[in-house]
């Protein structure tokens, strides 16, 4: 599977130790940054990972900042993005079996590392179940407008 993935300085270790697991794993990874610890804007990378998946240059990404919080929102900003911020086995495979999240998020300073690849694993192997009402949800948080305004 082709993945975006990309993270600010908060993030850094733990991408670069999933760049190498997910390589072992044999899927394509696309890395958006940052490559320094110096102090960075999550956004900016979020949205470039997101605009990778979006654009469909990556099936699925992944965004990584201390919390995960931040770089999450910043990454659901992009329209057709279902980014979910995961902390557990349950919460990742639920998310693709009934959102069909694209984005997985992940805090570094939360989660560990062997629980980083635990994650990213049942994320990337469970698929969206396709279920009707599942989808129809979906569609209903596609149509929200942007702007908020009906």
């Amino acid at each position: 599977m082709k993945l975006a993935i990309a993270c600010d300085h908060g993030g850094l270790e733990l991408k670069k130790k999933l760049i190498e697991f997910l390589k072992k794993n044999g899927h394509e990874v696309n890395d958006y940054g940052t490559y320094t610890k110096e102090s960075c804007d999550y956004p900016v990378f979020a949205g470039l990972a997101a605009r990778a998946v979006q654009s469909g240059e990556c099936e699925r990404g992944i965004v990584i900042c201390t919390t995960g919080v931040g770089i999450s929102i910043a990454a659901n900003r992009y329209r057709g993005i279902r980014c979910a911020l995961c902390g557990d086995l349950v919460s990742a495979r639920l998310t693709r079996l009934h959102n069909d999240a694209n984005m997985l998020a992940l805090g570094a300073g939360i989660i560990g590392e062997k629980l980083a690849y635990e994650i990213v694993s049942v994320f990337l192997e469970t698929p969206f179940s396709g279920e009707e009402r599942h989808a129809r949800r979906i569609g209903l948080i596609e149509e929200c407008p942007k702007d908020g305004k009906n």
